[in-house]
């Protein structure tokens, strides 16, 4: 506590003494002859002094303001409890000072009380208080804020919190603060209420407002907490949308916060206090908060006139083409921005010039005349000069090797600039697999003294490896396990050198995948590819070798020892392939073709699981072509863009050559068509539409001749091929069709029932609604809801692509670097299936899907 000023003299001592004389009316003076501090164990006594501002010689007055304000700028400096002033002596005109302080204790620990460990350790990283830091009023109040605020964000805005201060019996000098905290009820916002707004309702406005949502029985997601920094920017969001569409002058007033009690009778039969009737109870409820905003919108503005000036390179009219605003059009800042500087869905003005080099363009908009409800506008453009590339950079690649990267850049060094192509060069850098998409940064650097820009990209290694060790259910072949290795940013040129094997080489881009299923003697698969993107480092042609060997075994005598499995029947298939694929200049470089040759070689014996063939071999001579096109701009979670595949696998035509073997099975033949086609559209800020349609064809050359045994659609489940015996044969394709059971179960679509071998036909349509939960490389993790419908068909007369079986779900993606993607989807399928005959078993709608890998149908 500030005592203040003590002239310490007694009666003798003031007798002892002769005053300075003093004119009338004043104070005398003296000269300080010396200063002392007093009271003090850990505080410097020089450093005391000098904060006091007095020195020896300086004149003062007892009492003056010399020594008040000395007192007030110790006392400033938070760390004294208590300041006195005492005069030691006075000899002649020389008076001797000794400041009496006391100081104030240091902070020892910190301790909580009514709350839980979770929240005191949230706490004290959010109060970040040093041990040994003095303990001042500053210091509490500052404590006191944080605590109550961090509350406060949670909803309790009644919380009360006391601090006391406990000596530190351990350390001299010393307290403990202890924070007792009592949060009472949580408040939440009750009402929204919207005044002075007639052309936008209130519920249109509230949606505006991001964080700060009503608490109503019926919403489970909205918190109804009240965030006054959040309700600040949400404000911002209301006006924002009054701007956009054609109100400028629209504000918002005020608004104030009421706090409201409600009372609530819960009335039960039962007996109570020993009586058996009706009986109620009045509780009053937490306290809950009610928001009043009050909205000027003023009058709804349009465009009237648009002029041009500075423009050399473009005239008017192609200007104001590519902006796309009309006279008349609603006034709107929002839309006249994105028109003029970035048009995420069509071209804008900046563009048009930037993609031609000038970079260092600017343009201006000013409204030059406002008339009643209606606006001119001017834009005042400075071209500038165009711009080329000087340096292009690469940072953060600390494992993929620099000419990777560069090979997908469309920015090359003395290349014009372009926006667009900066871009695109951005897009393909992610859509690589081997950086984080979300951190692959860009940056321009504009050099105006020679009229270049350096480029400087950034990016974050990812592991892109992958390691699969998973297990499935295949009904006859029962428990199957696999082991997967994929190197997806392997280097073949650095398997030399031991040195580089950390694990595997790694950094040129190239693929390599190694997979093996087994489940003992009875199944066991292998295979084997390897794919270099860029065949001879020069030109984005990709070349893909492919091995594979699989083999299953049946017991007719339904043993599965092993001399039963060795001497029973089988059917082994071996394959290999090779592919060449190259990027597209036209229609435009999204476009990509591929074209493959593939050779399988079935051996059977006994095999009761294919229609019509049991016993032989036969061959199968594939020539694959596929066009494609990706635009999509991520992806493990994809917001826009497109992806469309059609693809047509071809034999010869065996049965059209002159003296053809009629056997059917020996050399395989066919002709395959699918198509699939998936468009990605954002919905806001976070949510993503995807709509996918999925068609597959098989025909035949020679209408004498029968499909085959080898090639078939089968639908339902979760796609995976783990329904039955013959799921392993090559050739089959498998589609997904979540609420449905998978192929070969009682209840699965019926093409794939009724003939063993599947449908030759099938059509498929998709729409999902995804939402990303966490971005994060190491996993990104998105939620979906879903519905979708599709059918296969044995033959073509009974082909109709309306004719479906519809589903619908919700599901979670998970993403994560080491394993792939893992998949959970919960289905409910509208649809009956048809019973065999014989069956009792009952139609479950409802299922639950386990989904490995990515599935694209």
């Amino acid at each position: 506590m500030l005592t203040g000023l003590l002239l310490g003299l007694t009666a003798g001592s003031l007798r002892a003494q002769t005053t300075p004389a003093a004119a009338p009316g004043q104070e005398p003076r003296y000269e300080i002859g010396g200063i002392t501090i007093s009271g003090i164990r850990y505080l410097d006594p020089n450093t005391m002094i000098g904060l006091t501002g007095l020195k020896v010689g300086d004149p003062v007055s007892l009492p003056g303001e010399e020594i008040g304000r000395a007192i007030r700028r110790l006392w400033d400096q938070g760390i004294l409890g208590d300041v006195n002033v005492v005069v030691d002596r006075i000899e002649g005109n020389r008076v001797f000072l000794d400041f009496q302080l006391k100081e104030r204790p240091r902070l020892s620990k910190i301790y909580f009380t009514n709350i839980g460990k979770n929240q005191a350790d949230e706490l004290r990283n959010k109060i970040k208080i040093v041990r040994g830091k003095v303990v001042t009023d500053a210091l509490l109040n500052n404590t006191r804020q944080a605590v109550r605020k961090y509350y406060t964000d949670k909803g309790f805005m009644n919380a009360k919190i006391n601090i006391t201060q406990e000596p530190d019996s351990t350390l001299p000098n010393s307290v403990e603060l202890v924070i007792d905290v009592k949060k009472g009820d949580k408040v939440r916002i009750a009402d929204i209420d919207f005044i002075g707004n007639v052309a936008v309702k209130d519920g249109k406005l509230k949606g505006q407002m991001k964080k700060t949502k009503e608490k109503k029985s019926y919403k489970f997601l909205n918190a109804g907490k009240y965030n006054k920094t959040e309700f600040e920017a949400d404000k911002q969001k209301v006006i924002d949308y009054y701007n956009a569409h054609g109100y400028r002058d629209a504000i918002i007033t005020s608004d104030s916060l009421i706090t409201v009690q409600s009372e609530h009778t819960y009335r039960w039969i039962g007996k109570e206090n020993g009586k058996f009737g009706i009986h109620k109870r009045t509780e009053r409820e937490a306290d809950k908060l009610a928001l009043r905003i009050y909205v000027d919108e003023g009058p709804k503005y349009y465009f009237r006139n648009v002029r041009w000036a500075g423009n050399y390179l473009y005239d008017d009219r192609t200007l104001a083409s590519v902006l796309g605003i009309k006279k008349g059009d609603v006034y709107s800042k929002e839309s006249l921005d994105k028109r003029l500087n970035y048009n995420p869905t069509g071209q804008d003005v900046t563009s048009l010039y930037m993609n031609d080099g000038y970079l260092f363009f600017q343009i201006d908009p000013v409204e030059t005349r406002v008339e009643g409800d209606s606006i001119d506008i001017e834009m005042r453009i400075t071209e500038g000069v165009q711009a080329r590339i000087k340096e292009v950079n690469i940072a953060g690649n600390t494992k993929t090797s620099d000419h990777v990267v560069r090979r997908e850049l469309r920015t090359l060094p003395g290349d014009k600039f372009n926006r667009e192509l900066l871009i695109r060069s951005q897009r393909e850098i992610s859509s690589l697999g081997y950086f984080d998409p979300e951190k692959v940064g860009l940056n321009p650097v504009p050099n105006p003294a020679d009229g270049t820009v350096d480029i400087n990209y950034t990016v974050s290694e990812k592991p892109s490896d992958q390691i699969t060790l998973s297990g499935g259910w295949g009904g006859y072949a029962g428990f199957i396990g696999t082991v997967g290795l994929v190197f997806n940013n392997f280097s073949l040129r650095k398997a030399g050198d031991l040195r580089n094997w950390k694990p595997v080489p790694g950094g040129d881009g190239q693929r390599l995948a190694l997979n093996v299923q087994a489940n003992g003697l009875q199944y066991q698969s292998y295979s084997l590819s390897f794919t270099e993107p860029w065949l001879g480092g020069r030109k984005p042609n990709s070349l893909t070798v492919s091995l594979n060997r699989s083999i299953q075994r049946y017991s007719s005598s339904g043993t599965l020892d092993a001399a039963s499995l060795r001497s029973g029947s089988y059917i082994k298939v071996n394959s290999a392939s090779v592919g060449l694929g190259r990027r597209l200049r036209w229609p435009d470089d999204y476009f990509t073709l591929s074209n493959s040759l593939s050779v399988s070689r079935y051996d059977l014996k006994d095999y009761p699981y294919i229609g019509g063939f049991n016993t032989g071999q036969a061959n199968n001579i594939t020539f694959n072509t596929t066009l494609a096109r990706n635009s999509t701009d991520n992806p493990t979670f994809t917001r826009r863009g497109s992806a469309l595949t059609l693809s047509l696998n071809l034999t010869p035509p065996y049965s059209v050559f002159k003296g053809a073997h009629p056997n059917v099975n020996e050399w395989v033949e066919f002709h395959k068509w699918m198509f699939d086609a998936s468009w990605f559209t954002p919905m806001g800020s976070k949510l993503v539409l995807n709509t996918r349609a999925h068609f597959g064809f098989i025909g035949r050359y020679n209408k004498s001749r029968a499909y085959g045994p080898f090639e078939r659609f089968k639908l339902g489940g979760s796609g995976l091929g783990f329904g039955g015996a013959s799921n392993f044969i090559v050739g089959t394709e498998y589609i997904g069709l979540r609420g449905y059971d998978d192929p070969q179960d009682v209840f699965a679509i019926p093409t794939a029932r009724q003939q063993e071998s599947g449908g030759i036909v099938y059509n498929k349509y998709v729409m999902e609604l995804r939402y990303p939960v966490s971005l994060n490389p190491a996993a990104t993790v998105y939620v979906l809801s879903f519905a979708e419908a599709g059918n296969a068909f044995d033959n073509y007369n009974q082909y109709n692509p309306f004719k479906v079986y519809r589903s619908a779900g919700i599901g979670a993606r998970v993403f994560m670097s080491a394993f792939g993607l893992l998949g959970f989807d919960y289905g409910y399928g509208f649809d009956n299936v048809p019973v065999p005959l014989g069956s009792t078993q009952r139609q479950d709608h409802s299922k639950f899907h386990f989904i490995i890998g990515q599935q694209i149908r």
